[in-house]
């Protein structure tokens, strides 16, 4: 076409002085590229539009086809979105909130030079876990602890350090996938234990380990089964009961807790989960938890315990490959704290699992009648919250939700509507039941629930 042969040559665009402006301001190499992107952009656009007429070949659309090319380029992909599902450690959206603490120390230390392994008193090289392993020692009571960058990295460490070229027991009820294809027989493979499992899926007697351990057996090992509850005919060995027989033969009691909590669970949900100071009492020599679940902090593996076991994992040359950040150290750290203060502004997980339902009811009645007025179908219902993570599968926790369709007279679907929610600026990610989009306010931040509004007066409006 005539008006493709009309488009300038890169090499003359970028001698235009608005070009060495873009130099200027974003580099010469970012600005080519994007110009070159720029320009297939325009002739896409012509192509697409027949002869192009409404297209204009002149410098001035090429720098701005390519100041949006860079605009596009800069912009993180990691958005941030609403999140009205209900599920609070939601996975797919990044799990755990920080508080402002957490995230205003780990902004800091990203900043500058810290004493991340130096020894302030001494002048020596010093551990970079140290300070949140001093935490962690006073909140659990354990004798030592260490970091490392997620749970299951702290699971592949503690058995590689203490039981390579050793069995390890399991019990059969307890050889778990986390998500991922996490599974605890490949991990166990990769660190050099040798899996030797006892009792079966259902029924796994104390009696069991006994009769199990030889002369090889170098590990006692306890999994909690996170994310899915065997019910009915069932049974299972406490850590108590382990403790005693790991006191007995001498043989190391390991207990993988997954999530690991330090609250009472029974503040929000019926079902009771052992704490990590619960475990720590009942005798286990080691454990490990994740960071960024139940405890509300960043993504983080700690193991706690014994002090020579712990020692172990240190020195380990794993640890090198698996010892988290300073950014995350610091989020950590300002976490724990927080525990240990019980200032529950610091921990935003605890302050969401543990709202109460009355005050959710208020501000989903508030949101209903809104969404009433814009000509949205809208009613208030009780819903169930999920704790999300691989934590709690087996409990609810009483919530309310706002159930929306549209108009009568309109053709949007539930799906339409989620999707609606999801795309352009501020999206809101929500569920969809029976042809309804359900938002669940738990999850969701007052000044948030305005722009939910928002996205519905657009929606409304046909904005879309």
């Amino acid at each position: 076409m005539d008006r493709l042969r009309n488009i300038p040559k890169l090499d003359l665009i970028l001698k235009d002085e608005r070009f060495l402006n873009l130099n200027r301001k974003y580099g010469e190499k970012l600005v080519k590229l994007c110009t070159k992107e720029g320009l297939e952009s325009m002739r896409s656009a012509i192509l697409a539009g027949g002869d192009g007429e409404h297209i204009s070949i002149d410098l001035d659309t090429i720098c701005f086809f390519t100041e949006r090319c860079i605009e596009e380029r800069s912009r993180s992909s990691l958005v941030n979105v609403i999140n009205a599902t209900g599920v609070v450690l939601h996975t797919n959206l990044g799990r755990s909130l920080l508080s402002e603490k957490a995230a205003e120390a780990a902004a800091r230390v990203a900043r500058n030079y810290v004493s991340l392994e130096f020894d302030m008193e001494s002048g020596n090289r010093g551990h970079r876990d140290e300070a949140a392993a001093a935490v962690i020692r006073e909140l659990t009571g354990a004798e030592d602890a260490a970091v490392v960058n997620n749970n299951a990295a702290a699971v592949l460490i503690v058995l590689a350090a203490i039981s390579k070229d050793s069995e390890v027991l399991v019990s059969r009820g307890e050889l778990v996938e986390i998500g991922g294809s996490f599974r605890i027989p490949d991990v166990m493979e990769l660190s050099g234990g040798r899996l030797k499992e006892v009792g079966t899926t259902n029924m796994t007697r104390l009696s069991d380990y006994e009769k199990s351990i030889s002369e090889n057996t170098g590990l006692l090992l306890k999994v909690h089964t996170s994310n899915y509850r065997i019910v009915g005919f069932h049974s299972e060995t406490s850590v108590s009961d382990l403790s005693n027989l790991s006191k007995k033969t001498g043989i190391p009691l390991y207990v993988d807790l997954g999530s690991g909590s330090l609250m009472e669970t029974r503040e929000f949900t019926s079902e009771h989960e052992d704490t990590v100071q619960e475990v720590l009492r009942s005798g286990a020599d080691i454990i490990s938890f994740s960071g960024d679940k139940l405890l509300g902090g960043p993504q983080a593996g700690i193991i706690a315990g014994r002090r020579d076991l712990v020692e172990k994992v240190r020195n380990h040359p794993l640890m090198r490959a698996l010892r988290p950040d300073k950014m995350t150290l610091a989020a950590l750290e300002a976490t724990l704290k927080s525990w240990l203060l019980e200032d529950g502004e610091g921990i935003p997980v605890k302050h969401i699992l543990t709202r109460d339902k009355a005050l959710i009811r208020v501000e989903c009645d508030r949101m209903c009648s809104r969404l009433q007025q814009m000509g949205f179908e809208a009613s208030v219902r009780e819903v169930s919250s999920a704790s999300g993570g691989g934590t709690l599968p087996a409990s609810d926790i009483p919530s309310y939700g706002v159930h929306v369709k549209a108009k009568a007279n309109s053709l949007l679907s539930a799906e339409d509507l989620r999707t609606l929610l999801r795309l352009g600026e501020d999206p809101v990610i929500a569920r969809v039941t029976k042809d309804e989009v359900v938002l669940d306010l738990r999850t969701v931040r007052e000044w948030e629930q305005n722009i939910i509004e928002s996205k519905f007066s657009l929606i409304a409006k046909g904005w879309w």
